[in-house]
């Protein structure tokens, strides 16, 4: 008779084991990275590798003349185009001590704030449809589409405008826009408490993220986060009413500055609705505004060669997913000799090896999709 011992397990079982994710995944808003460290089914260390989209726009930038660097800028975050086009032009209209006219002002604050919009609805959509849940993100289809079709009306594109201009704006709005987006703003408002009911109230999305990723305040001042996702965590704080630019400075009356102090999964998407909801307010006010102006031109007469004087200057705007700046230094030439991008994304995402670690691997879809990044504006 022969006795035999059988392992199960060996070393193993204290063997921490090292689990990749991505650089392609469905959880991920574009090619992004994540190696973990596994402890059973809890994470242990989290760190997000980036640049698998890196295009080097930054460089780019020193070899494209002033007019063609905002179709660079205009591409980091596809779901922000207008916004990113904006900061750029305002950096070098800051450097040029240009005046933009008054008309060209107020459309762009409402471009910018439907662009919000746009930007909000696709993650209220795809971030319920990361946990399970696939009808949401229909209903932000459609929501977008009718924005979208304003949007495409006046600049003629649908993800990347190009309707800024460095002095204003590419063209006059069509006769008749305005009541086309103040029917488009009324039909989408109406349409919003679906994710009040749809997905709010549905216990099992807020099962899945209720205490799960916080982030602390402190963390939020660590690694430079901003946006929806800094005032889910209590961090009260927008440039829109800190810093006012555009037309926001006479919006402060309709202007919500939208907070949460649990820091939570869930608190970040009620503060992305919430401000959903505001951009709207702002979207209507701004068509009051642009109804009460005289006709009048919506852009500055440019020299054939634009050059901005020698110096640095520092532009920054609360877009959709944050804080976004742009630092541009001129030598006196037709191309930027240095403009440097600081993109929300960026910093957001850096978060991760905080809030990974002593989760779950069940729980960390959740966190990555509550964290509401574009990988185009990680790896600019």
């Amino acid at each position: 008779m022969t006795e035999t011992t059988i392992g199960i397990g060996g070393a193993a079982e204290s063997t921490d084991m090292v689990l990749n994710i991505g650089p392609q995944h469905p959880s991920t808003h574009g090619v992004l990275r994540l190696r973990i460290v596994l402890d059973g089914e809890r994470i242990q260390h989290a760190e997000p590798v980036i640049g698998y989209m890196h295009r080097g726009a930054e460089k780019l930038f020193e070899a494209r003349d002033y007019r063609q660097i905002i179709m660079l800028a205009n591409r980091h975050d596809w779901l922000s185009a207008f916004s990113n086009e904006l900061g750029v032009v305002m950096a070098v209209e800051r450097m040029l001590g240009m005046e933009v006219p008054e008309r060209a002002v107020w459309t762009r604050t409402l471009l910018a704030e439907l662009n919000r919009v746009l930007n909000h609805l696709m993650f209220l959509g795809s971030y319920p449809l990361e946990l399970g849940g696939i009808t949401p993100v229909f209903h932000a289809f459609r929501e977008r589409e009718e924005l979208q079709t304003v949007m495409e009306e006046v600049s003629g594109g649908r993800m990347h405008y190009m309707f800024n201009r460095v002095g204003g704006l590419k063209e006059d709005i069509p006769a008749g826009w305005t009541g086309r987006v103040r029917e488009a703003v009324t039909s989408v408002r109406s349409r919003m408490d679906v994710y009040e009911n749809l997905v709010l109230g549905n216990e099992i999305f807020r099962g899945r993220t209720r205490g799960i990723g916080v982030l602390s305040a402190d963390a939020v001042h660590a690694y430079g986060v901003s946006g929806p996702i800094a005032r889910a965590s209590g961090v009260d704080f927008d440039l829109r009413r800190d810093e006012p630019y555009l037309g926001y400075g006479e919006l402060l009356d309709t202007l919500k500055v939208v907070t949460r102090t649990e820091g939570d999964c869930l608190a970040r998407f009620e503060c992305l609705l919430e401000q959903t909801l505001n951009s709207l307010d702002l979207a209507d006010a701004c068509l009051d505004r642009l109804a009460g102006l005289e006709p009048g031109p919506v852009n500055q007469r440019l020299p054939k060669v634009l050059k901005a004087p020698e110096g640095h200057t520092y532009a920054w705007t609360e877009n959709p997913l944050g804080v976004n700046g742009y630092y541009l230094v001129s030598k006196g030439e037709k191309t930027p000799y240095r403009l440097k991008l600081r993109s929300a994304s960026f910093n957001n995402i850096q978060a991760l090896t905080e809030l990974l670690p002593g989760t779950l691997v069940s729980d960390m879809v959740a966190i990555l999709g509550s964290l509401f990044f574009v990988v185009g504006d990680i790896d600019k």
